[in-house]
């Protein structure tokens, strides 16, 4: 949506019992930062590794061990930054965050509260053509995740797996400025895209690589407008927090759910407690895990193991300058130089790897046509066969040769979708396979004729019908392509039927 302009969605709205009510949602993304080493140890971060496998004497605690910062991670995180249009703070500090937990051995999680590396930014939620609600980004800090404990192993114990713990986490935060369950995983969905363009989170909710926490209030119509005009939150209600999301569908059935408790709370004329809760996709019900603890809680101080963080605005303009293209300036350009429609531009930049694909096939072609190709053909037979881009049978070598083999005019339309079968289902050049099984398109307009005068003559009685009704001389030209085995170029049918008919 770059350069251009768009409306802002309508907020959803919730009918209680005696009220309307409308939704306000903020969110809290966790993304794992796409590194080999941890935030300050240089233990493997990969996943699915026997248990307590990655872990190193600082991820374990062991006295005096001292924390070593990551250059890496800290340099994915002000290209998640630059990437969100944000403010790169060129001087940050770590916080020891402190609280008990078994998968956490130090006792404390070091994490960035006062002074983050990135500031205030932006994304463009995409709900529609023309319409996109701006999420403003509030900060994003670096922080190192805990580990894991598994209480389903043995009846009378828990078991620990420290291989997360020490892993980088870039804890995305936004202002409560999503207005409805949808407007929520479609930013899940953009930032999980945006994260994915630059290389910095691989997105994968799966393995628990991006995870959100769902902060959901609601409120009366025209209190948010006046939150908006003061920035005084005493006009929104009270916030309860959803923790650890990691599916797009059950983000909205759980701030469904969530407002809807709330609502009810609020008529019956109770006071909703903030607190932390958990959303349990099986009954379809969020579940009090705690109240809500606050800053003062987690008794943060400076991290006397690790200095301030200083950067330099020379280093900064280097990564800025290496930023990929990122989905809005893509889709822009698609729909610029290719014609293509929003919707269309949308499907091919979903992906970084969609994206990748389609402009192997559209390079030197028409790009209407290979996203025709793209998006209808392939996509379609991926989606049957349970393939995605990455493990397609067609490179994009061979569909570009079919789109060539179209533009020449050396097979036709429906020549070209069983070609297409061939080559999905056997492989192969597509030229050569044209060649080799006769499949090129008949072009010689003395051979068409032939075949018209053929059919012509043999269906006198449709002759008379078809002068009377020019609309019928369609059935000529399909008989014509069924004598010639679908060869015939299609055009040119058409054009020596309307004049053998005088039509």
């Amino acid at each position: 949506m770059l350069d251009l302009t768009f409306e802002t969605p309508k907020p959803k709205v919730i009918a209680g019992a005696k009220y309307d009510w409308e939704l306000v949602i903020g969110m809290e993304i966790h993304a794992q930062v796409s590194s080999k080493s941890k935030l300050f140890s240089g233990a493997s971060t990969q996943f699915g590794a026997e248990p307590n496998s990655n872990v190193s004497f600082v991820d374990a605690a062991m006295p005096g061990m001292l924390p070593v910062i990551n250059e890496f991670c800290v340099e994915q995180a002000v290209r998640t930054g630059l990437g969100l249009k944000a403010e790169i703070n060129l001087m940050s500090a770590f916080d020891r965050k402190n609280y008990f937990y078994p998968d956490l051995p130090q006792g404390y999680q070091i994490s960035q509260l006062y002074h983050p590396i990135v500031g205030e930014g932006e994304v463009i939620v995409d709900m529609g053509p023309g319409i996109a609600r701006k999420v403003r980004i509030e900060r994003i800090h670096l922080e190192q995740d805990a580990g894991k404990s598994i209480h389903d192993m043995d009846p009378n114990m828990s078991f620990v797996d420290l291989n997360r713990t020490g892993v980088a986490l870039m804890e995305i935060v936004s202002r409560p400025d999503i207005r409805g369950p949808e407007e929520a995983a479609a930013y899940v969905g953009k930032l999980r895209q945006i994260l994915r363009y630059l290389g910095t989170c691989d997105g994968n909710m799966q393995n628990g690589n991006l995870r959100a926490d769902v902060n959901v209030s609601v409120c009366r119509p025209g209190d948010y407008e006046r939150y908006q005009e003061t920035q005084d939150f005493s006009h929104l209600g009270t916030r309860c927090e959803i923790k650890n999301m990691n599916s797009m569908r059950f983000i909205q059935a759980a701030i469904e759910y969530e407002a809807r408790r709330q609502i009810k709370i609020l008529e019956e004329g109770g006071k909703v407690d903030q607190e932390t809760r958990l959303y349990d996709p099986d009954k379809n019900e969020t579940r009090s895990m705690r109240s809500k603890e606050e800053a003062h809680d987690y008794r943060y101080f400076p991290d006397p193991d690790l200095l301030p963080l200083e950067i330099e605005q020379a280093w900064v303009d280097d990564i800025k300058a290496s930023l990929p293209e990122l989905p809005d300036a893509r889709k822009a350009r698609y729909m610029a130089d290719f014609g293509l429609t929003d919707y269309d531009a949308s499907v091919l930049t979903a992906e970084v790897e969609t994206a990748a694909y389609f402009e192997a096939v559209a390079e030197g072609r028409d790009g209407k046509m290979a996203a025709n190709w793209v998006i209808n053909e392939l996509f379609g037979r991926l989606k049957k066969d349970d393939h995605d881009i990455t493990t397609s049978p067609v490179t994009p070598a061979q569909l570009g040769g079919i789109v060539d083999l179209i533009a020449k005019g050396d097979i036709s339309g429906k020549i070209a979708k069983d070609l297409f079968e061939i080559v999905y289902t056997e492989g192969g050049d597509p030229a050569a396979i044209v060649e080799a099984r006769g499949m090129k398109q008949v072009t010689d307009t003395g051979a068409i004729e032939a075949a018209v005068d053929e059919v012509i003559a043999a269906n006198p009685a449709q002759v008379e019908k078809a002068q009377a009704n020019p609309k019928l001389a369609g059935w000529f030209v399909g008989q014509v392509m069924k004598v010639t085995g679908g060869k015939a170029n299609p055009k040119a049918v058409n054009d020596i039927v309307l004049a053998k008919l005088g039509l």
